[in-house]
């Protein structure tokens, strides 16, 4: 997370969305649960304003979760609940963008600047419940990039991050956004996961193989080819396992599935859900090859309801810098439907 250190009555906090790639090992079978693998994205961005006040309030989206937090967050803290909160656009909830976790931190940033506590930002996530299953969240809020994390272990910490590599700058991600459907949350996930058949060791070890040997090594020589096979694999194998608690397919949205699948065809790498969906991703080498297939592919995706980004992976974290500065944050998606 980067800031400006000087004083300021107000904070401005943009923080950016990230994608769940896929985990490692379901269900522990050698002690360490889940394992996730993740990327930070510069759009969409979750972006508010904090500052003081006589009584807590908050506007824009997501007010009653920002009232919430403000007053977690004081009651463990001691942070005072004097606090307005501008929310000014977010991240969309229940898309598989990591919404909640993005939200939850950023109002936790802003008020620990002005309570100068920036040292007690881990004990915001655990506040709000944050990384129950994956660190990719956090890293995200806090480094950006794309990252590895361990699983959780038998203490019950928040995963540790064991692998963070800066995204290849002429690397582009499109984004397919199903604004019709949610990605299940909340209790509904819990139970979700509850209900999965056991997952296998061997595909453990396989899923562990290809992130070790294919997927870091490809991103780490920016080999498209190696990286986009690796989690394309990678996404099969979860997708099949979590097909049971969507309807018996690998999509939240069979809509995003096919148009994700023709993104495929015409040479994009590495397609897959972004953690319960219902948005879709797809990799490609260039900024060039993603406008080309946007173009292609445009007319086909507002037929099935659909809207397409292109953003860039973000190696840095969530910016905080004082509400005044009129430059704040540099977004680099294109274009949409």
């Amino acid at each position: 997370m980067t800031d400006e250190r000087q004083s300021s009555g107000a904070w401005r906090v943009v923080a950016p969305a990230r994608l769940h790639l896929g985990f490692l090992d379901i269900d522990g079978t050698l002690g360490r649960r889940f394992g996730s693998i993740g990327l930070a994205v510069d759009e969409p961005a979750t972006e508010l304003v904090v500052r003081r006040a006589e009584a807590p309030s908050a506007s824009g989206p997501e007010q009653e979760r920002v009232l919430k937090l403000i007053r977690l967050y004081d009651a463990d803290l001691g942070l005072g609940s004097g606090y307005a909160v501008d929310v000014t656009r977010a991240i969309p909830a229940h898309a598989g963008l990591g919404s909640g976790t993005q939200l939850a931190l950023a109002v936790g940033a802003g008020l620990l600047k002005l309570s100068d506590r920036p040292d007690a930002i881990r004990r915001v996530g655990e506040l709000a419940e944050r990384g129950a299953r994956s660190a990719i969240g956090m890293a995200a809020f806090e480094t950006g990039g794309f990252v590895i994390d361990g699983g959780k272990g038998k203490s019950g910490r928040a995963p540790p991050v064991l692998a963070r590599v800066a995204f290849p700058d002429d690397w582009r991600v499109l984004l397919i956004l199903d604004h019709a459907h949610e990605g299940v949350s909340g209790d509904n996930e819990t139970k979700a996961f509850a209900a999965l058949p056991p997952f296998p060791e061997a595909l453990a070890a396989r899923l562990c193989h290809l992130a070790l040997m294919r997927l870091l090594p490809g991103l780490a020589e920016s080999d498209l080819v190696a990286f986009g096979d690796a989690l394309t694999e990678i996404q099969a194998v979860v997708g099949g396992h979590f097909a049971t608690a969507q309807g018996g397919s690998p999509w939240t949205s069979p809509a995003v599935g096919r148009l994700a699948s023709r993104m495929k065809e015409l040479g994009a790498a590495g397609i897959g859900q972004s953690s319960w969906g219902p948005t879709g991703f797809a990799f490609t080498g260039s900024e060039a090859a993603a406008a080309r297939l946007y173009a292609t592919l445009v007319e086909e995706a507002k037929a099935e309801g659909l809207e397409i980004r292109i953003v860039r992976g973000r190696n840095s974290g969530a910016s905080l810098v004082p509400a005044q500065d009129s430059v704040h944050y540099k977004s680099s998606t294109k274009s949409n439907v």
